[in-house]
């Protein structure tokens, strides 16, 4: 008897199909002035699988996307699930040059975009990588062809899962590395589905679900897409985040449940709106890609009541590792609020030494998972995954302990991954920049404390001899690598020193140059 499909778990494309057909003509997206019922969804997502197979996009193809956030995306990251293609997104704030090597590394057939913002982009993108066959523009373009007309050629049809199996990879999302070099990390249909069916176990969803999506859809957002087809509810799109917009939105159409990075809160909280909106249909505001200031969190408390539910993981091991839920976010316990919550149950954890053992309790380890939640590795990159799975766990590079009720506190990192604003910036990839620069003898960038994105990159530079200190050079090295890197990872302050202090085998001694800058708080990190 054939038993290789006997217990094979329900995939995201069989709990996508599911979910567009449980309902007709209720409202699934609003964006702006138009509203798309989950029929109108459902139809939108077959014809768009048609457009993908009749230009030979299919299981396995790999497919990038960058765009704002518009209705498309979140259909075309259907019809690309329904095609068992693999994903990848494109970080709209990046650079030429990590896009292009994102597209090379992960050896992208076609890149699906928004002509809008991205129709050069695009262009420049494909003549750097011959490997991108196809351009598909979400709209007419210059350069691409037009995904949404070719689309519309199609009649809709049932939608149908692919034939793919728990291990296939879904997508490959990249990650900056200590050495420099972006990891692509490749997650299989088994940590999706997990992960959305961990979601859908503990995270506290309402009944009456309204959505509001203020992040990018590409991104964080899309890891709701499938808790909220599933529990019925309706997706309310924002284009660009602002604090008047928000507000306005979830009093409008009495919004129960957004997701926030934390920046986004401390807008909130600034806002001369702040005290006087409306948000008493708000029942669960998620919260999670970075540190979020325990202040912060119980001025928000205070403001709005215990309706904050944070999530804890990462790229490796997606968004379920830890949660903390409403009511365990009390005002009576603030120590609580620098937590991350406590472990999940249906992500084993432990916290392990440098020789791979337990340690003690109440002692710091590293953070260790397992399970079904992992990923598969990074591709291409066979030593790294091994060095990421030794002994049977999958390091994080967090340190973390549990206190005696059972929350975890993270409380370094092994990485010298900086979060600013929810976004990751890898110090090495800032200084590979920096050091080319011609006024530039050495370089060594860290993330400092700053009360609006929690961490902002800094710059500590040696200048060369005869080179000018000053704010003119500082400006252009904050230049050189927006151009190179994007704003994101553009150092916000530039330093000088006479020389950067060194560990006893003479490497650059980063956590006493941090210290200089976080004597007076802890540097949280999640």
């Amino acid at each position: 008897m054939e038993t290789s499909r006997l217990y094979q778990p329900p995939l995201m494309p069989q709990l996508l199909i599911e979910g567009l057909n449980r309902h007709h003509d209720q409202p699934c997206l609003y964006l702006g002035d138009k509203v798309a019922t989950y029929r109108e969804v459902r139809e939108r997502t077959s014809q768009l699988v048609q457009a993908l197979q009749s230009v030979g996009l299919g299981k396995g193809s790999r497919i990038a996307v960058i765009s704002g956030n518009r209705p498309e995306v979140l259909a075309n990251i259907a019809a690309m699930q329904l095609n068992g293609c693999i994903g990848t997104p494109l970080h709209p704030l990046g650079s030429l040059d990590d896009h292009a090597y994102v597209l090379e590394a992960a050896e992208i057939d076609a890149l699906v975009y928004d002509p809008a913002t991205f129709d050069e982009h695009a262009a420049r993108l494909q003549a750097r990588v011959p490997g991108v066959k196809h351009l598909l523009a979400f709209g007419p373009s210059a350069h691409g062809r037009d995904y949404l007309a070719l689309a519309d050629g199609f009649t809709p049809q049932p939608l149908v899962a692919p034939d793919v199996s728990p291990e296939d990879i879904a997508s490959i999302n990249f990650t900056g590395g200590t050495t420099g070099r972006p990891k692509g990390v490749m997650s299989s249909y088994r940590v999706t589905s997990y992960m959305t069916q961990v979601q859908l176990a503990e995270w506290e969803f309402p009944d009456d679900l309204r959505m509001l999506i203020a992040t990018p859809l590409s991104h964080a957002a899309a890891a709701f897409f499938i808790p909220v087809l599933q529990k019925g509810g309706a997706f309310y799109v924002m284009q660009g985040f602002s604090p008047d917009a928000f507000f306005d939105t979830v009093q409008k159409h009495r919004i129960t449940a957004t997701m926030l990075v934390p920046v986004m809160l401390y807008f909130l909280l600034d806002s001369p709106r702040a005290q006087s909106a409306d948000m008493s249909s708000m029942q669960t505001i998620f919260y999670g890609a970075s540190p979020m200031s325990p202040a912060r969190l119980q001025q928000a408390i205070a403001l709005w009541g215990q309706v904050f539910y944070q999530f804890f993981g990462q790229s490796e091991a997606p968004m379920v590792v830890a949660n903390m839920r409403r009511k365990e976010h009390d005002l009576s316990r603030p120590q609580r609020l620098g937590a991350c919550g406590r472990p999940s149950p249906w992500v084993p954890l432990a916290l392990l030494d440098a020789d791979g053992k337990p340690v003690a309790a109440g002692e710091a380890g590293e953070i260790c998972v397992r399970g079904p939640l992992v990923m598969s590795g990074y591709k291409d990159m066979p030593e790294a995954t091994a060095e990421a799975f030794a002994g049977g766990w999958l390091h994080t590079g967090d340190i973390g302990r549990l206190d005696d009720e059972g929350f975890l506190y993270i409380v370094d990192r092994t990485k010298d991954m900086i979060v600013t604003g929810g976004f990751n910036v890898y110090p090495r990839e800032v200084e590979d920049v920096l050091s080319r620069h011609p006024a530039v003898q050495q370089v060594a960038v860290i993330g400092v404390p700053d009360a609006q994105w929690g961490e902002s990159v800094k710059a500590v530079v040696v200048v060369k001899p005869g080179v000018a200190a000053d704010d003119a050079l500082a400006a252009d090295l904050k230049q050189t690598v927006k151009d190179a890197k994007g704003s994101v990872q553009a150092p916000k302050s530039v330093d000088y020193l006479d020389a950067i202090p060194l560990t006893p085998v003479g490497k650059p001694d980063k956590k006493a140059l941090r210290a200089r800058y976080w004597s007076k708080e802890a540097r949280g990190v999640s």
